[in-house]
């Protein structure tokens, strides 16, 4: 699966996740708060540098998010954490901020930039060095298992289970896919060459959410 805009992937957080975004939610860098109208039943939350966020804040230069601990039922951070320098802090004020659920998504950097190189050409997605400063750049080039060892040992740390990971695929023809399976039969090289992109659901112990 892929998205061709940001609506589509807020439809698809919202439609996926239905069942944990009640309550208190939290959507960190969420630009137009497209799942504002999506949630109306939940306590809607943004934060963002642009866009239309609640809160206006500029995730680069803070050094806690400015809620307490436990403060909300769950937080969404979806194509944000690869765009910060500060991508470590901001992750773990994630999971400090959640009383319970985290929704996250990350890119899979090695697949966007895995044809132009191997061809010698093109450009390889949010990375390269064009003329003018781009405003939507990448600051971190990872791959997939690079993605889920940082989630599973952060979460391990600040006392989370994950729940479910979904690595996504862009559509292509059943024949295709089958070769490629067979060239790369350990799902994890399999994953690093052509999944775009690793979602997580996350949930806070128990014992932890009861800490304050």
């Amino acid at each position: 699966m892929t998205f061709r805009s940001r609506a589509e992937r807020s439809e698809y957080t919202a439609r996926r996740y239905q069942a944990i975004l009640r309550g208190k939610v939290l959507d960190v860098g969420c630009d137009e708060a497209l799942l504002r109208k999506l949630l109306p039943e939940s306590e809607y939350v943004g934060i963002d540098i642009g866009g239309a966020p609640d809160i206006r804040l500029d995730l680069e230069s803070v050094e806690r998010l400015p809620f307490p601990k436990n403060t909300f039922d769950c937080v969404v951070c979806t194509d944000v954490l690869e765009h910060l320098d500060s991508l470590h802090l901001v992750f773990n004020e994630i999971l400090r901020v959640s009383r319970r659920h985290v929704i996250l998504s990350l890119p899979n950097c090695w697949a966007a930039a895995r044809v132009p190189i191997e061809r010698g050409h093109g450009s390889p997605g949010h990375y390269g060095l064009p003329l003018d400063k781009p405003n939507d750049r990448h600051k971190w080039f990872f791959s997939l298992a690079d993605a889920v060892a940082f989630v599973e040992g952060h979460a391990q740390k600040l006392h989370f289970v994950i729940r479910d990971v979904c690595a996504m695929e862009k559509p292509r023809p059943l024949i295709v896919r089958i070769l490629r399976r067979l060239r790369y039969p350990k799902q994890i090289y399999y994953l690093n060459r052509y999944a775009h992109a690793v979602w997580f659901h996350l949930e806070k112990q128990p014992a932890a959410s009861a800490a304050k």
